[in-house]
């Protein structure tokens, strides 16, 4: 009997590891910061949604790259100042694809290359 309870506690323990290890799969950005970097911005894809020459299509895929980078851990520097930065770009973004007025000279303010690159870009 007691043999079958300690298996049947392991049972549940692996059965939890599982599940928490799924859990931090699912909670992993869909992008990395440097895919963020080469097709939003290398490939100027915010400039052109900023501008209002964006589809509808590039809209919701700026905002999807924003919502990843925001998703992501800086490489250094502080969370609370990535966090404030990816979310004005983020917002900027969200505003753009729902066509608010002012959303593009918004989203030019919060995508400072040189700001976010000297707190947070890493070596």
């Amino acid at each position: 009997m007691r043999k079958l309870l300690v298996a049947g506690v392991m049972i549940a323990f692996g059965w939890v590891a599982f599940s928490l290890a799924t859990n931090a799969e699912d909670a992993k950005p869909k992008y990395t910061i440097k895919e963020v970097m080469k097709s939003a911005h290398k490939a100027k894809l915010h400039e052109k949604v900023a501008d209002g020459k964006a589809t509808d299509a590039e809209k919701k895929q700026l905002v999807e790259f924003y919502t990843a980078l925001a998703a992501n851990k800086p490489p250094k520097g502080d969370e609370a100042s990535w966090k404030e930065k990816t979310a004005a770009l983020l917002a900027a973004a969200k505003d753009a694809e729902a066509g608010k007025e002012g959303a593009g000279a918004a989203l030019k303010k919060a995508y400072n290359c040189a700001a976010c690159h000297g707190a947070h870009k890493g070596s």
